[in-house]
């Protein structure tokens, strides 16, 4: 499948010593064993998994056939991969990929990011051609602070930092705060008929934020779906007048990352509260909630992710619940 008439070339197999074409459903296996490999050494806080990757195949938005990219050995074994995501209406295009530790400092890494960027131009001309707004193409990556070796890639391919990110954590060995909801809010545990609410209450709560587009059907669907998922630990608030989600805590638990980092967190994937119901002690109510649900399932800790520069406070907030940075992460750009 072209891309207006045109897709990307492929990085060159002589160069890179790897057979490269798009990933399917029967790379899958081999395709997670190439993550799991290089997150063994390179000790990422996450990395993608078997079911994400099943995700991945399954876009409308981002075809894999024209979005993925796997380097194979001449035994079949992969040994890179990167791929691209970008909203039709989106001013901006995300790259994940990465290179088996065994396979680094042969130009590699450096050959899957240039098709990242020709892909990146041709979608954003796709896109243009479709009748959606033309934005000049624009590329971003986002890395840990620990892995020095992506830095220097980045760096000396035009990239800079656009955005710092914070792990934070929270011990859970302790009582969770006490945080009371107006008259007229009432928490209740997330379930399917609150997903189209959610979704409406997530745009509303994100669409000050830096780099956040709009959620459809789609991509929400595929949030919830997550295979850490976890619905009984995620709850919402409900306007009880309206019947709307005034706020939304969506948490996850990967039982792989527990045995790999030594502790079990209960993971807040998104939070949020609509514009107009904060400084109402939501997003308090809904952390303490997740505290005690996160306790109950047996975790230690409490973790998030939070820009550095979030509009909202957030990182104030955070702090002043118990969490802790642990860890930096960074967002690279580059205008092609």
């Amino acid at each position: 499948m072209l891309l207006d008439g045109h897709e990307p070339i492929l990085p060159d197999t002589d160069a890179t010593g790897l057979r490269w074409r798009a990933a399917t459903a029967g790379d899958l296996r081999n395709w997670a064993d190439l993550i799991a490999r290089t997150a063994a050494v390179e000790h990422p806080v996450w990395y993608e998994k078997h079911g994400d990757l099943v995700h991945v195949l399954e876009s409308g938005k981002n075809d894999p056939r024209t979005h993925t990219l796997l380097g194979l050995d001449e035994g079949g074994t992969a040994r890179a991969y990167g791929r691209i995501t970008k909203n039709p209406d989106g001013d901006k295009a995300n790259a994940m990929g990465c290179v088996d530790p065994d396979w680094q400092h042969r130009g590699i890494g450096s050959a899957v990011l240039a098709w990242q960027e020709a892909l990146t131009r041709l979608r954003f001309a796709a896109d243009a051609a479709a009748g959606y707004v033309a934005a000049p193409p624009r590329l971003r990556i986002r890395t840990e602070e620990q892995h020095g070796h992506q830095s220097a890639l980045f760096t000396a391919r035009g990239y800079g930092i656009v955005r710092w990110f914070n792990e934070m954590h929270r011990p859970l060995s302790g009582p969770a705060p006490e945080a009371r909801l107006d008259t007229g809010l009432e928490l209740r545990t997330f379930e399917p008929a609150f997903h189209e609410l959610a979704r409406l209450a997530h745009n509303d709560a994100f669409r000050d934020h830096w780099g956040s587009e709009p959620r459809d059907e789609e991509s929400w669907r595929f949030t919830l779906e997550e295979p850490t998922a976890r619905p009984d630990l995620s709850a919402v608030v409900l306007d009880a007048a309206t019947g709307e989600v005034a706020g939304y805590q969506l948490a996850s638990f990967d039982p792989d990352a527990a045995a790999d980092r030594g502790f079990k967190e209960g993971y807040t994937e998104l939070l949020g509260v609509r514009r107009g119901y904060r400084g109402r002690g939501i997003a308090q109510a809904l952390l303490a909630d997740a505290f005690r649900r996160f306790s109950g399932a047996g975790m230690d800790v409490a973790s998030l992710d939070v820009d550095s520069a979030n509009p909202t406070g957030a990182l104030k907030l955070y702090v002043g619940m118990g969490y802790q940075a642990v860890n930096r992460s960074m967002t690279w750009e580059k205008m092609l």
